[in-house]
């Protein structure tokens, strides 16, 4: 683009937003162009507009410039998949951030809700806790300042068994056709009339009401049929991942291929009492024929089941529990703040030329261990004795049962269960949801050791008995620590590698990925093929049918980043 093309493309943007809602400076864009565990490259602006129809308008002049758009909101992705990657495009970068356009609408007294770009996990879940109910996901990426949106692209799965990705087939969004003009696609199930910015600033506003809703035409909220699919333990496919044909959908599994606007979904009832048992053990198959009887036999699915091995319960009591103590003392609703503030320092220290040398990590770090143990003493007792650990959340209703299950499956076995207390489950799945961020950290503070990270999330079969992972020595030997945790009945699992300085990463993985495409994995499972993972054909047609010139994210799944897939004349 000729520096007389990108000045008018930024002055399009800065009337549509205002100057100060229009980034140029890489400090400026930095938190903007880095992945939060992967990805970065150069951007020409990032633009970060405060309604819809601003969104509208800036789409508007990035097609007109005929540059590419990255969509991004909290950018907590794991895989790069809402950053650039690199710097191979052959046209300008715009990174269009929606984080300031916040509103959730609550529809049919609040069975469900419509979500605008920046809504997040946990604002929603505030919104829906007045009326007894909650969002698909009320665990985890909130913890993050996750959107809600995001998940929808994502195909996330989060961490409660009974409701699968979050998905809907009830959307508005906006989408570049083959011949480069940009269209807008209401799906959303609501009459708001036809004129563009008219229908964008009655949803802004939430100017409707439950007789704007249309009547009924067969699209769904959610994934009504997760709870019995799971269930299928003999099934030779996983129960979720991201190219799963049944769950690609406009919106859903898009991954910043179309620009969202608003989706429709589903809430759920609170469950109103629940109990949590912490299961250790060093028998991987007392888990598997827990996770198999319960899911064949047991009339209610737990609400929740995750699991942690003793490595990655180690490393993140060292290297998360800054984390921990964040939410734990700050609460979730602060977190996206404070990432962002951390996210200048660290532009500030590039600035200096201080960036290698993780600087805010290793202090945030050390400030950490200034604190108490964090952990309960049953905790850190089950972790001395037992290798394998699984919390589960039971409804009240289920309680019993699970009792007396735990009793007889576990007895004279190499294991042992307690349920927990209030404030020992809180720090349970606190711990857990450390876990996530604890190889950042590690890499982070030690550096000079640690080459990368390699990060995979994968689903195995439904029927698989075997659920731990042995590696080749040869592969063993390249890996500092081996950090496995997930999402235990959908059979989801994270395996972080953390690499020893000097191997060849891209080679790692790809031994990696042979021995679990051996094992008939998936992957990625739910956090989006991002630029780590190809995008199977299955999948990558889904994105060229959503974006047939490229424009829209370029290079997702590895696919090509030049327009129209380097097949075309150039838009």
């Amino acid at each position: 683009m000729k520096g007389e093309d990108l000045a008018s493309l930024l002055a399009h943007l800065r009337h549509a937003v205002g100057d100060r809602h229009v980034l140029t400076h890489d400090r400026q864009t930095r938190r903007f162009r880095f992945g939060y565990r992967f990805g970065s490259g150069p951007v020409a602006a990032v633009v970060r507009p405060g309604s819809l129809v601003e969104q509208w308008r800036c789409l508007q002049a990035c097609v007109d410039a005929g540059t590419a758009i990255i969509m991004q909101a909290a950018n907590t992705g794991l895989t790069g998949g809402s950053t650039p990657h690199g710097a191979d495009y052959d046209r300008p970068v715009v990174i269009i951030s929606t984080t300031r356009i916040k509103g959730i609408h609550l529809v049919d007294g609040g069975r469900q809700v419509i979500c605008l770009p920046g809504a997040t996990l946990h604002e929603l879940e505030r919104r829906l806790r007045p009326l007894g109910r909650e969002p698909h996901s009320v665990i985890g990426s909130s913890c993050l300042g996750a959107s809600v949106m995001g998940g929808v692209c994502n195909n996330s799965g989060g961490s409660l068994v009974r409701r699968g990705p979050a998905y809907t087939e009830l959307a508005l969004y906006a989408r570049i056709e083959a011949d480069g003009t940009l269209a807008l696609v209401n799906h959303l199930g609501i009459d708001l009339g036809e004129a563009v910015e008219t229908l964008l600033d009655r949803l802004d506003r939430g100017a409707f009401t439950d007789a704007d809703l249309i009547a009924d035409q067969g699209r769904c909220g959610s994934d009504h049929d997760y709870a019995s699919h799971v269930r299928n333990i003999e099934a030779d496919t996983p129960a979720r991942f991201n190219a799963d044909p049944r769950k690609l959908h406009e919106a859903s599994g898009s991954a910043g291929k179309l620009a969202l606007f608003a989706v429709r979904l589903d809430s759920f009832p609170q469950e109103d009492a629940s109990g949590v048992f912490y299961i250790g053990t060093n028998d991987p198959g007392l888990l598997t024929d827990l996770r198999r009887d319960m899911l064949r036999d047991f009339p209610g699915l737990p609400i929740a089941a995750e699991y942690v091995h003793r490595t990655a319960f180690d490393i993140a009591a060292r290297y998360g529990k800054d984390m921990f103590l964040a939410v734990r003392l700050l609460g979730t609703d602060r977190l996206p703040a404070l990432f962002a503030f951390k996210a200048r320092v660290d532009g500030w220290l590039d600035s200096l030329g201080l960036g290698r040398h993780h600087l805010a990590d290793r202090l945030l770090n050390q400030f950490a261990r200034c604190f108490p143990q964090h952990l309960p003493r049953r905790m850190r007792s089950y972790r001395d004795r037992y290798e394998h650990h699984l919390m589960i959340r039971m409804a009240a209703a289920d309680m019993d049962a699970m009792r007396a299950y735990l009793e007889r499956s576990i007895d004279g076995r190499d294991g042992a269960y307690f349920e927990c207390s209030a404030d020992e489950a809180d720090r349970a799945f606190q711990h857990r949801f450390a876990v996530a961020g604890a190889a950042v950290r590690y890499r982070a503070v030690h550096h000079r050791a640690v080459e990368d990270i390699v990060a995979l999330d994968i689903a195995l079969p439904r029927n698989s008995l075997v659920w731990t992972e042995t590696l080749p020595a040869e592969i063993e030997a390249e890996a500092i620590a081996k950090l496995y945790y997930g999402h235990f009945f959908c059979h989801v699992f994270h395996q972080d590698y953390v690499v020893r300085k000097g191997t060849d990463i891209e080679q790692f993985e790809q031994r990696v990925l042979r021995q679990l495409d051996a094992r008939g994995a998936e992957y990625p499972a739910e956090h989006n093929v991002g630029h780590l993972y190809p995008a199977k054909p299955a999948l990558a047609n889904f994105y060229r049918g959503l974006d047939p010139s490229n424009r829209m994210n370029p290079g997702i799944g590895q696919m090509p980043m030049q327009s129209h897939y380097g097949n075309g004349p150039k838009v």
